[in-house]
């Protein structure tokens, strides 16, 4: 008959326990890794409440006409004189004054960027911006709504977005705010209306309010 294997020396376990040992402190370490990357049951924090206004930039020249940019100069990517004297008047709707309107804006963003060449959003801000004694964040390009949305909701309240019209559909979706009742598809053709999207216990609500700024204002 073949003779039982025999099992390992005295020598041999005692390489053996020392090894598991060894490993012990490192397999304890790597639980407490995993456990610190899980993530942290139950409810997570909510969404703090919010205000952020929007307005379309002021009013653009006319086909075949031009604008005038910072200079002076006439320039088919700034603002009609309309639109110039539209953003001197902001100040009345959003200013420093008491008994303003709205709310003092915490934070100014336009369209802008280096792919932008049509400076109107800045353009409409700048007044204001002097005004209030902060400055215009235009570094997000019309096509960066999740980016501009992204450094809104961040930002102190409340923020007061100038956009492209065309991007204002893509910015509210960004936001999250699609879909609240009464919010239009998209921006009407006009240059004189404040979109107010509040944000208040993770629920949106929408008002639209006039500008009556400029005679002819609805």
């Amino acid at each position: 008959m073949a003779a039982a294997p025999a099992g390992p020396g005295p020598h041999r376990r005692t390489v053996l326990t020392a090894a598991l040992a060894a490993l012990a402190p490192l397999a304890a370490a790597g639980c407490a890794d995993r456990e610190r990357r899980a993530p942290a049951p139950g409810p997570q924090p909510a969404a703090r409440d919010t205000l952020v206004m929007v307005i379309a930039h002021a009013e653009k020249p006319y086909a075949g006409a031009t604008g005038e940019d910072d200079e002076g100069n006439e320039d088919p990517g700034f603002l009609a004189g309309r639109g110039r004297r539209r953003a001197e008047e902001l100040h009345r709707l959003f200013g420093p004054a008491h008994g303003a309107p709205l709310p003092r804006p915490a934070a100014l963003l336009a369209t802008g960027g280096p792919q932008s060449a049509p400076a109107r959003c800045r353009q409409t801000l700048a007044p204001l911006a002097t005004a209030l004694r902060i400055p215009v964040q235009d570094r997000f390009a019309l096509g960066a709504e999740t980016d501009a949305a992204r450094a809104a909701l961040a930002a102190s309240a409340p923020v007061l977005l100038c956009w492209e019209p065309a991007g204002i559909p893509r910015l509210v979706h960004a936001l999250g705010a699609h879909g609240v009742r009464g919010l239009p598809a998209a921006w009407p053709d006009r240059s004189d209306l404040v979109w107010t999207l509040t944000r208040s216990h993770g629920n949106w609500t929408f008002r639209e309010l006039p500008q009556h700024l400029l005679p002819g204002d609805a």
